[in-house]
């Protein structure tokens, strides 16, 4: 792509390193911003700067917040007895837009996934057995359905055991509506909601 100004050129280089987004896709942003008045596009640069500087991470449960505690964890109408756990934070964004689900969340930051280095002690699996206390009646696993979900399944299952025999929780995931290797971010949300609704025992999902 052959761009006659520098700036221009430096301006689509920096887009295009946006996830999704190529050469060509980030000159028609580019093109459309120099369409923009100043004040416009000072907005945009002024939003961009305030989120990065100031967007925190929820002490709870490790979703985007704007302080100490996300608007959800803050939320005394959320079902504080229910706890969806998830892999990232767009998960979380795809479940809220189902309006299915009530209770809180939990983010993991990631799934296990040996291949790719990634092992329990680099998720946030440890705050997450730390939240769960006799008020806790249920654990929903809402992670994609392939080899990794279910290994991180298993392993979180095994670190609850004690609760579990004690008969004070229970753990369940959502129903197979999600297509097995598929990503849960890219479910339509009517296969999300109906997931969420019908969720079934986690001793008849993960094999052992």
């Amino acid at each position: 792509m052959q761009i006659s100004s520098s700036l221009l050129e430096n301006a689509v280089n920096e887009f295009s390193r946006l996830p999704g987004v190529g050469k060509k896709t980030a000159l028609r942003l580019v093109l459309h911003l120099i369409r923009q008045s100043p004040e416009e596009v000072t907005r945009l640069t002024e939003a961009l700067d305030k989120m990065k500087k100031e967007l925190r991470f929820c002490q709870v449960c490790h979703n985007i917040a704007d302080n100490n505690l996300c608007n959800i964890c803050a939320n005394p109408m959320r079902r504080k007895e229910t706890i969806c756990v998830v892999e990232n934070i767009r998960d979380v964004i795809a479940l809220e837009s189902t309006q299915q689900y009530s209770g809180l969340y939990h983010v993991l930051g990631g799934i296990i996934s040996p291949l790719d280095g990634i092992g329990p002690d680099q998720l946030n699996i440890e705050t997450l057995v730390g939240r769960v206390n006799p008020e806790i009646q249920e654990i929903i696993f809402a992670l994609s359905p392939n080899i990794q979900g279910d290994t991180t399944i298993y392993y979180i299952q095994k670190k609850l055991e004690p609760l579990l025999s004690a008969g004070t929780l229970r753990i369940t995931t959502i129903a197979r509506g999600i297509s097995f290797g598929g990503e849960l971010e890219y479910a339509d949300e009517l296969t999300l909601g109906r997931s969420i609704q019908n969720r079934m025992p986690v001793e008849k999902y993960v094999s052992h």
